[in-house]
C-alpha cells in the first residue's frame, strides 16, 4: 500500500480514532489507522434480489429492492426461484475492481449473505447459495478478492448475522415461520458461525467483516461472532453493527452524516449512489457527482470514511450511470486526493454548507462547496500562512490580518465540483480560535437541507438556491404513509453536537393561495421512536417568495436524539411548489 502521510494529530499521539469505548485492540490498531487513511470505499449489494429488481409478479415496491422478500412477504420457496434467472453472465471481477480503483476507492465490501439468507459464495453450510442454486453456478468471491488485492484495495465481507429470512430460527421471516418457536442460538451455532468460518478461511486476508442489524442477538451471541473473527483474522476490522459496543469502529445510519465533527472515535457512513442498495429497475434517482463529492468531503472533514454502494444486476452488469458517476469522482480524486487520503478532521465549526476542511502535518485544505465571490475569507486561524495554492491550478494570492485569511480565487464561482485550497502553515498542527472550534454550542444554528438525509428518492437539492424541493404525497402513488415507504422527510444527525431547549423556525417558499401543508419538526431516538414534536401550518403566497414560520413551542434536543426530522403531517394543495431553505434553531438556555 502507498504510505499515506500521517497528519499532525496522529504524529502527536492525539489521533481521535482510539478514544471511543469500541473494541479496537493492539492487534488491529494498525489496521484501524490504515482504514482511517483510506477514507473511501466501494460497497456492493448483489444477490438474487438483483434479479427481481424491485418488482415481483408485476407488482413494484417503493423503497429499497433488497428488502422485496420482506416487504411483499414472499414465501421462501417462491423467492428462491429467482435464483434460476441469476446468470451472472456479464460479471467481471477485474472490471468491478478496476471501477473501484478508477473511482479512487481504497477498500471494498460485498454482501456474502444479506437478510434473505442466500449466500453469494460457495457455502458448504447451506446449499442455499450461488453455486448450488443459480444458473451462474460459480463462486465469484475468490476472483474479486484477488483482483481487489492486486490494486491495493482492502477486501471485506458484509454478513447479516441476525436477520435470515430463509432460516426459521433467525429473525425477520414471520410469514413462513412461527416467531414464538424461534431459537436464535440454534441459528448462530448451525449457520451464522459456520458461515463466518467459511468467509474467514477461504478468501485470504480480509480488511473488514461488516455486520448488519444486530437485532435480538444477546451480547454473548454477538461476542461469539467477534471472537471467531479475531481468532481467525485478527487484523480484520469489525463495524459497530455487530451490536453491544463490540465493534472496532462506529457505523452511522444509512446515508447519515453527522452535522459537525464527530470526535474521539473512528466512524463510517454507508451510502447509496441512487436510492436503493440492490439493483432496482425503476430507480433512476442517480445522485449528481457534485453532490457525492461534496458528501465525501463533508464526511472526511468530520473524521469519517465514506462507503459508497453500487448495485449490479443479476447478470452482473454495473448500471452505466454508476460507472459514469464513479469515473467522474475518480477524475476529481486524481487532482484533489491529497486533501482526502491520510487527512484528519477539520477543527472548525461549520455554520453553513459553503466549505469544509481537512488537515495534514503543516497543511490546511479548504474545500469550497459553494462560492459566489472571487475571494474566500477564513476567520479564526491562528497559524501563519506560508503559501496558498488551488489544487489542479496553482499559486493563489492571499492576505492575512490577525486571525483572518483572505484568499483571491482565479474566478467568481467554482472551477470544479469542489475546489480545494491548500494552505501551507508555519506550524505542524492547525491552531484556531476557541470560538471557532467544532465543540462550541452556538445560540443560533441553521440546519440546511443539503446536510440532511433525504428519505424520499424524489427530493432534490439545488446548490444555487441552497434549497430542497420535490416533496411528494406518496398516498397519491398508492402507498401507505409508513417508514418502509420512504416518505418526503429530511433527517439531520446531531450526534451530540446540539444540546438544549430550542425555538424552531423554518425558512421556505411556496406559491399559491393555500397551504403547502402542516409541517412538523420532531426529535427521534435511536430506535426511531418519537421524543418531541412541534407542528404548524405552512401558508404559501402568490409571489412564491421566501418566508419564515416559527413553531409556538420550544423543543428539547440532547445526546439521546439520533435524528432531527422535518416532514409534513398533512399535505396542502400547494405542496408541489414547496422549497425548504433551512430549519433555524435558537437556543433558549445557556
Amino acid at each position: 500500500m502507498n504510505n499515506f502521510c500521517k497528519s499532525a494529530l496522529v504524529i502527536l499521539g492525539l489521533s481521535p480514532i482510539f478514544g471511543s469505548s469500541l473494541m479496537a485492540n493492539e492487534t488491529n490498531k494498525a489496521a484501524l489507522i490504515d482504514y482511517d487513511q483510506r477514507k473511501f470505499g466501494m460497497f456492493i449489494h448483489w444477490g438474487i434480489y438483483s434479479v427481481a429488481g424491485g418488482e415481483y409478479q408485476g407488482k413494484k415496491i417503493r423503497g429499497i429492492s433488497e428488502w422485496i422478500q420482506n416487504r411483499m412477504k414472499i414465501p421462501v420457496n417462491n423467492y428462491a426461484k429467482l435464483a434460476n434467472d441469476f446468470t451472472g453472465k456479464h460479471y467481471s471481477a477485474e472490471d468491478w475492481a478496476q471501477l473501484a480503483q478508477d473511482a479512487g476507492m481504497k477498500y471494498m465490501v460485498i454482501t456474502s449473505k444479506h437478510h434473505d439468507g442466500f449466500a453469494m459464495y460457495n457455502s458448504k453450510v447451506s446449499d442455499y447459495n450461488i453455486v448450488e442454486r443459480t444458473a451462474y453456478g460459480k463462486d465469484p468471491m475468490v476472483a474479486l478478492a484477488n483482483e481487489a488485492r492486486k490494486r491495493d484495495i482492502k477486501f471485506g465481507f458484509y454478513y447479516s448475522q441476525d436477520q435470515d429470512w430463509a432460516d426459521p430460527n433467525a429473525r425477520g421471516n414471520d410469514w413462513d415461520f412461527d416467531a414464538s418457536k424461534r431459537q436464535p442460538q440454534v441459528y448462530i451455532d448451525n449457520k451464522a458461525l459456520p458461515q463466518i468460518d467459511e468467509i474467514l478461511k477461504n478468501y485470504g486476508d480480509l480488511g473488514l467483516i461488516w455486520f448488519d442489524t444486530p437485532g435480538l442477538l444477546s451480547k454473548q451471541q454477538a461476542s461469539s461472532l467477534r471472537n471467531r473473527v479475531t481468532q481467525l483474522q485478527p487484523q480484520a476490522l469489525i463495524n459497530s453493527r455487530i451490536g453491544h459496543g463490540l465493534g472496532d469502529f462506529e457505523q452511522t445510519g444509512d446515508n447519515a452524516i453527522p452535522l459537525q465533527v464527530w470526535p474521539n472515535k473512528k466512524w463510517e457512513v454507508p451510502a447509496t449512489i441512487n436510492h436503493s442498495w440492490g439493483y432496482k429497475k425503476d430507480d433512476h434517482f442517480w445522485r449528481d457527482p457534485k453532490d457525492l463529492l461534496a458528501k465525501l468531503v463533508d464526511i472526511v472533514s468530520k473524521g469519517g470514511n465514506y462507503l459508497l454502494n453500487i448495485g449490479p444486476t443479476g447478470d452482473g452488469v454495473v448500471p452505466e450511470p454508476s460507472k459514469i458517476i464513479l469515473k467522474e469522482i475518480g477524475r476529481w480524486m486524481k487532482i484533489n486526493g491529497e486533501a482526502i487520503y491520510g487527512t484528519d478532521a477539520c477543527p472548525f465549526y461549520y455554520h453553513n454548507v459553503d466549505w469544509r476542511c481537512t488537515t495534514k502535518k503543516g497543511k490546511l485544505y479548504v474545500h469550497l462547496l459553494r462560492q459566489s465571490d472571487s475571494e474566500f475569507k477564513l476567520s479564526g486561524l491562528k497559524n501563519s500562512v506560508k503559501s496558498a495554492r488551488l489544487l489542479g491550478y496553482g499559486k493563489l494570492n492571499y492576505k492575512q490580518q490577525g486571525e483572518q485569511v483572505t484568499i483571491t480565487l482565479p474566478q467568481v464561482g467554482l472551477r470544479d465540483h469542489v475546489d480545494v485550497i491548500e494552505l501551507s502553515l508555519a506550524d505542524n498542527q492547525v491552531k484556531i480560535a476557541a470560538n471557532q472550534h467544532h465543540s462550541i454550542q452556538p445560540k443560533l444554528i441553521d440546519l440546511f437541507g443539503w446536510a440532511a438525509r433525504f428519505r424520499s428518492p424524489e427530493m432534490t437539492f439545488d446548490w444555487q438556491s441552497n434549497s430542497v424541493s420535490n416533496f411528494i404525497d406518496i398516498t397519491k402513488q398508492g402507498f401507505k404513509r409508513e417508514s418502509a415507504n420512504f416518505e418526503s422527510e429530511l433527517w439531520w444527525y446531531p450526534y451530540g453536537s446540539i444540546k438544549g431547549y430550542y425555538q424552531v423556525n423554518v425558512t421556505y417558499a411556496c406559491q399559491g393561495k393555500g397551504l403547502a401543508g402542516i409541517g412538523e419538526f420532531k426529535t427521534q431516538l435511536e430506535d426511531w421512536s418519537l421524543s418531541g414534536s412541534v407542528s404548524k401550518e405552512f401558508p404559501c403566497n402568490m409571489s412564491g417568495g421566501k418566508q419564515t414560520v416559527s413553531f409556538t413551542r420550544p423543543i428539547k434536543i440532547d445526546q439521546s436524539h439520533e435524528q432531527l426530522v422535518f416532514k409534513f403531517k398533512a399535505f396542502g394543495d400547494s405542496l408541489s411548489s414547496f422549497k425548504l431553505y433551512k430549519v433555524g434553531l435558537t437556543r433558549l438556555n445557556n
